[in-house]
């Protein structure tokens, strides 16, 4: 009985992170290149329970000791584009990619370089340009770009063009194992894992630069309203199991067995 208490409070403990999850997806549905969290339920090691009450034969079972919400997985599927018909605003337009792997623009903090499908820039009072919590977004060469103006063309490989003359060329970097991108916050990713090399001019990466475009959210909200609910109404079982097994523990220590 004091297993299925555990197996219990363990599925309320995931059913809850799984709604944190949920929620702050929801909370990201409208926050440009956003990638939605994913995660899946799974169960803690079996345990071999085993009947040895007849000598000459063994029957076996296996019984689950309850569940755990695994670490979270960004989604790295592509959102749809949004027009803004702001030149400082920059879409990353996914091509031929390999497996498992994706583009983000190259931003430079306080902590070292970062990545962001966050394409929505802006250009400060140094005429860097910049993201819009003041990070500067960098080049092929890992330099900030300073521009004189709002008023630049920027081509599809990410050339930025000043009165027909080019001043920089922004940088996309090739992610290839997105799974060792870690969230940080304000849109950025830091990357854990080996060197990165740009996309820029790799004949194996097809993509193009949107300019007067911004990537959404590519939270799905049906979907995610759905799992909610799933979330909660599961939630909700295992609070009844609990109940039942406290109910039973206080009958099994205040009634059964009671003289008089």
């Amino acid at each position: 009985m004091i297993r299925g208490l555990y197996t219990a409070a363990s599925g309320m403990i995931s059913q809850q992170r799984r709604q944190d999850m949920l929620t702050n997806n929801l909370a990201n549905a409208n926050t440009p290149g956003h990638k939605a969290d994913q995660a899946s339920l799974r169960t803690f090691p079996r345990m071999l329970i085993a009947n040895l009450s007849r000598t000459y034969e063994t029957s076996s079972n296996e019984l689950a000791t309850g569940v755990y919400l695994q670490e979270t997985i960004p989604n790295f599927l592509q959102g749809s584009l949004m027009e803004t018909n702001n030149d400082t605003d920059v879409a990353i337009i996914d091509g031929n990619l390999p497996d498992n792997s994706t583009l983000m623009f190259a931003v430079q903090t306080d902590n070292g370089q970062r990545y962001t499908r966050n394409g929505n820039f802006t250009i400060d009072n140094e005429g860097r340009l910049v993201t819009r919590q003041g990070m500067p977004v960098l080049d092929v060469n890992g330099n900030q770009i300073f521009l004189q103006s709002e008023n630049f063309q920027m081509l599809t490989d990410g050339t930025i063009l000043e009165n027909n003359v080019q001043v920089a060329q922004l940088n996309v970097v090739l992610i290839n194992d997105a799974n060792h991108l870690v969230k940080e916050g304000n849109g950025l990713f830091r990357y854990e894992g080996a060197a990165l090399a740009s996309a820029v001019g790799n004949p194996e990466v097809a993509y193009q630069l949107q300019q007067g475009f911004i990537e959404r959210s590519n939270v799905d909200l049906q979907q995610t309203m759905t799992e909610m609910l799933n979330a909660y109404r599961t939630f909700e079982a295992n609070q009844k199991v609990l109940q039942t097994y406290d109910q039973s523990l206080d009958k099994a220590v205040n009634q059964v067995g009671r003289i008089g």
